[in-house]
C-alpha cells in the first residue's frame, strides 16, 4: 500500500477509490443507470428508511452466517452479480472476481457480456459458479454459451429477463462508449458497431438481444440444459407467480442496478411483494442496493434468501484487484456479523420479519 493511503473501511469508501483509479467513461459506465437515475438513487435510499427492531439479551457469543443456496453450501447469505466486462476495471478481469469469491466461499455470477472466457474464469478457482444468460436473436449463440457453462461446472443459470432492450443510459451515450471485444464470442459475434452517434453498446444490444423472448421459451431453455434456471428481474407479484408456473427453480428480484426502466421501484421496497407471492415455495434472491450489511440483515429479513452484490464487487476490483474484492466480502460479512450480534440473531434462521419496521408497517401501525 502507498504510504499515506489509508485502507478503506467501509464500501463507499472503495467506490472513491475506483473514481480515482478509473477512466471517466468506464467509471460512469459502471456507476450510471438509466435516464433519470430515480431509480437508481432510490436502491440505495430505500434502505435508510427501514429500521430495525433489535432484541436484546440474547446469547450471540457465536454468530453462524453460513447457509446454502440451490444447495451449495456457502459462507455467507451474500453472491456476487453477474456485471458486465470486469476488464475495463482491472487487466484481469472476472479471473480475479472469481478467485476472491472462492478465496471467501461465496457463490460467483458471471455475466454473459464478461471479459474473460468461460473457461479462463472456470479453471481459476474452485467458487461455485452460476452462469448469466442474455438471449440473442441467434438462439444458437446463447444455446452454445449455455452449454459451454454447462460443461465447466457451472451450477446454475441466471436467466435475465428485464432486458428485451437495453435501457437508456445517458452518460454512455454523451461518453460514446466503446464495449471491447468479448473474448466468449470470438469468430460468433462482433461487438464492434459503426455508430457514431453515442454508445457503441447501445447500438450492439439492439443488434443482438432478442426482444420477442418470452415466458413460453422457458421451455427452450429447458431443452437446452439441465442446470437450475433461475429469473432475474422479477419485481412483480404477478411476474413471481408466472415464474413459479413455468417451474424456475429460483427467483431474482432485480432492477438491474436500476440502468433499465427508470422510476421502478427500489428493489428493497419490491421484494416483500414477490416474498409474499412465492410463500417460501422457491428461493428470493435480492439484488439492488447493498452497500452495508444492515443493508443484507433488512433484505433478509424480509424474505430474501441472499443478497447479491454488483457495483461494490467492481469497485473493489479498480481500486486493488483481488484484494479489493475480498475486503468488499469480507467487510460485508463482518458488517453483517455485527448486525445480528447487535439485534440478537444467532443465526439466518433467527431472522425474522419482526425485526425489522418499513414505512409501510408505520402506515398501518403494524406491530
Amino acid at each position: 500500500m502507498a504510504m499515506g493511503e489509508e485502507e478503506p473501511v467501509n464500501l463507499n469508501e472503495y467506490q472513491q477509490l475506483a473514481r480515482q483509479a478509473l477512466p471517466k467513461m468506464y467509471y460512469d459506465y459502471f456507476t450510471g443507470g438509466s435516464e433519470d437515475q430515480h431509480t437508481l438513487r432510490e436502491n440505495t435510499a430505500a434502505f435508510k428508511r427501514i429500521t430495525f427492531r433489535p432484541r436484546i439479551l440474547v446469547d450471540v457469543s457465536k454468530i453462524d452466517m453460513s447457509t446454502t443456496i440451490l444447495g451449495y453450501k456457502t459462507s455467507a447469505p451474500i453472491m456476487i452479480a453477474p456485471t458486465a466486462m470486469h476488464k475495463l476495471a482491472h487487466p484481469q478481469g472476472e479471473v480475479l472476481t472469481a478467485k476472491a469469491a472462492g478465496a471467501c466461499n461465496v457463490i460467483m455470477g458471471l455475466s454473459f457480456m464478461s471479459t474473460c472466457t468461460i473457461e479462463e474464469v472456470a479453471s481459476s478457482c474452485n467458487a461455485v459458479r452460476f452462469f448469466q444468460l442474455y438471449v440473442y436473436k441467434r438462439r444458437e449463440i446463447s444455446a452454445l454459451m449455455v452449454k459451454r457453462a454447462e460443461a465447466n461446472g457451472f451450477k446454475a443459470i441466471l436467466l435475465t429477463a428485464d432486458t428485451p432492450k437495453l435501457g437508456r443510459r445517458e452518460a454512455d451515450i454523451k461518453n460514446k462508449m466503446i464495449a471491447p471485444q468479448l473474448k466468449n464470442f470470438e469468430g460468433l459475434v462482433s461487438t464492434k458497431v459503426e455508430d457514431d452517434e453515442g454508445s457503441n453498446l447501445e447500438a450492439f444490444a439492439a443488434r443482438s438481444f432478442d426482444p420477442s423472448f418470452s415466458w413460453k421459451d422457458i421451455a427452450w431453455l429447458r431443452s437446452i440444459t439441465k442446470l437450475p434456471i433461475l429469473i432475474k428481474g422479477v419485481l412483480t407479484r404477478e411476474d413471481a407467480i408466472k415464474a413459479m408456473e413455468v417451474g424456475v427453480e429460483g427467483i431474482i428480484v432485480s432492477n438491474h442496478g436500476a440502468r433499465q426502466l427508470d422510476y421502478v421501484p427500489a428493489t428493497i421496497d419490491a421484494l416483500e411483494e414477490v416474498v409474499l407471492a412465492v410463500k417460501g415455495r422457491i428461493p428470493v434472491i435480492f439484488d439492488g442496493g447493498i452497500r452495508r450489511g444492515t443493508d443484507v440483515f433488512k433484505a433478509l429479513a424480509l424474505g430474501a434468501q441472499a443478497v447479491m452484490i454488483g457495483r461494490p464487487v467492481v469497485y473493489g476490483l479498480a481500486a486493488k484487484g483481488e484484494y479489493g474484492v475480498r475486503r468488499v466480502i469480507e467487510m460485508l460479512k463482518d458488517e453483517l456479523e455485527l448486525t445480528m450480534a447487535l439485534s440478537g440473531c444467532p443465526t439466518l434462521t433467527h431472522i425474522t420479519r419482526n425485526h425489522v419496521r418499513t414505512e409501510l408497517d408505520h402506515r398501518h401501525c403494524r406491530l
